[in-house]
């Protein structure tokens, strides 16, 4: 398995690494944000995989991409009505906390931990507050990076975890304005990058890492690799690690 590496503030020289998208949830038996699909990402060995989280009515995190599962609007509901609710693997929506406990079982592969915008500036605040709590409560502070559409997240997430890594999503912001304020790296979608191909090296040149979702084609993993994006997020981790191996050869 990939050895537990630390985010660098300056990444040009390093190899692309891999991160998996909602986990590796494309195999039999798995499904998106499931413990299962963190479960084959850590079998698969890959840098990091990569989670969506929501917060209930009630102040619990749970394992989410849409806000809405069961027809019901998860930030508007208590946990206790959703916690029976199913994945299509059928697995139960997870917390959080079960999320991190399957994940510090693997330290080498890290958290990315998307925190999803929410209703309210107050909303995210609380988000921010009980996601790093949580994380910090189960001692897994190096073991996780954040990333978030919501600059108001993202700054936030430098106030209460001034020590934690912080890329932002939305791709409205230039590497320089995403420096001043305050984060450590961009993660956009790589046709933004392939629309902007100066982001990279400026990006680095300023001390950011860069990212690129969700990349599945063959020819865009090849692009953002001779770019020199520090990290790629994909549904096809197996592809990825295939074709950086055969860089390395």
């Amino acid at each position: 398995m990939a050895s537990l590496l630390l985010w660098q503030a300056v990444a040009a020289v390093s190899q692309t690494r891999v991160i998996a998208h909602r986990g590796f949830w494309d195999t039999p038996g798995s499904a998106q944000n499931s413990i299962t699909a963190l479960q084959r990402a850590q079998q698969a060995g890959v840098y990091g995989s990569e989670l969506d989280i929501l917060l209930t009515s009630d102040g619990v995190p749970v394992v989410n991409h849409d806000d809405v599962l069961g027809g019901m609007r998860i930030e508007d509901t208590p946990y206790g009505r959703l916690k029976d609710l199913t994945l299509p693997n059928g697995e139960p929506l997870p917390t959080l906390e079960a999320y991190l406990e399957q994940g510090k079982k693997d330290p080498s592969v890290r958290l990315v931990l998307e925190i999803k915008p929410h209703s309210t500036t107050n909303r995210e605040d609380c988000a921010v507050l009980a996601v790093t709590g949580l994380v910090e409560r189960l001692g897994m502070e190096a073991q996780v990076e954040y990333i978030s559409f919501s600059l108001n997240i993202c700054r936030k997430l430098k106030e209460f975890a001034p020590e934690a890594q912080v890329a932002y999503l939305e791709g409205n912001l230039s590497p320089d304005d995403v420096k001043r304020a305050g984060l450590d790296g961009i993660d956009y979608h790589h046709s933004l990058l392939a629309t902007h191909p100066d982001w990279v090296a400026r990006a680095h040149a300023l001390g950011l890492t860069v990212n690129a979702w969700t990349v599945n084609r063959e020819e865009d993993m090849r692009r953002l690799i001779e770019a020199g994006a520090d990290f790629i997020t994909t549904d096809n981790p197996l592809l990825l690690q295939k074709l950086l191996s055969e860089k390395k050869k």
